[in-house]
């Protein structure tokens, strides 16, 4: 589990009394399946923040990166069906691991997050032929195949689409060197 869910793991039973476990006992109590009933279910009767709530209702249905069995089972599902992208992502994995070794790879159930101090940037394979990878870069232009993000995702600017590991060259590194050294 990364420090950030711990801290907020110790922090929910701070906060409520409650520990996790007890929230996820009260959770299955009422019923609830889909995480948005589980996460307005959580503030409008507990008072609960959108990240406690989401982080209760994450560990409640076991879809978090902290419950699965192992980060590995998260990139199997994640590359099940599009196998013919592991070499663009390996490829890319193993240029952001030379930033430095504060680099957290974090697999998450449709992406793996990239942080040093904190994100910035994460790799999807959005298609069976395609994997994007977001960028946070913010105030910066697009230029060439560095896009706005558009609706993509909301943590990130800029996206760049990869279909092969020989597009991982200096120009991304460079994009992606530049939003690591800003989220430092």
């Amino acid at each position: 589990m990364d420090k950030a869910a711990q801290t907020m793991i110790d922090n929910l039973e701070k906060n409520t009394g409650k520990s996790l476990g007890e929230w996820i006992g009260v959770v299955q109590g009422t019923g609830l399946q889909k995480h948005g009933e589980i996460i307005k279910y959580l503030k409008s009767d507990h008072g609960f923040t959108h990240g406690f709530a989401n982080l209760v209702a994450l560990k409640t249905k076991g879809t978090d990166a902290g419950s699965a069995e192992k980060p590995e089972d998260l990139i199997e599902k994640q590359y099940k069906g599009k196998e013919q992208l592991l070499p663009v992502y390996e490829a890319l994995t193993a240029q952001l691991k030379q930033f430095g070794a504060d680099i957290e790879l974090a697999p998450k159930t449709a992406y793996v997050s990239v942080r040093g101090k904190k994100q910035f940037a994460l790799i999807q394979p959005s298609t069976k032929t395609r994997l994007d990878v977001g960028i946070n870069l913010k105030g910066r232009e697009p230029e060439g195949r560095l896009e706005k993000s558009g609706s993509f995702n909301a943590m990130c600017s800029h996206r760049v689409k990869l279909q092969h590991a020989d597009e991982v060259d200096a120009e991304l590194i460079g994009w992606l060197k530049a939003a690591y050294d800003e989220a430092r």
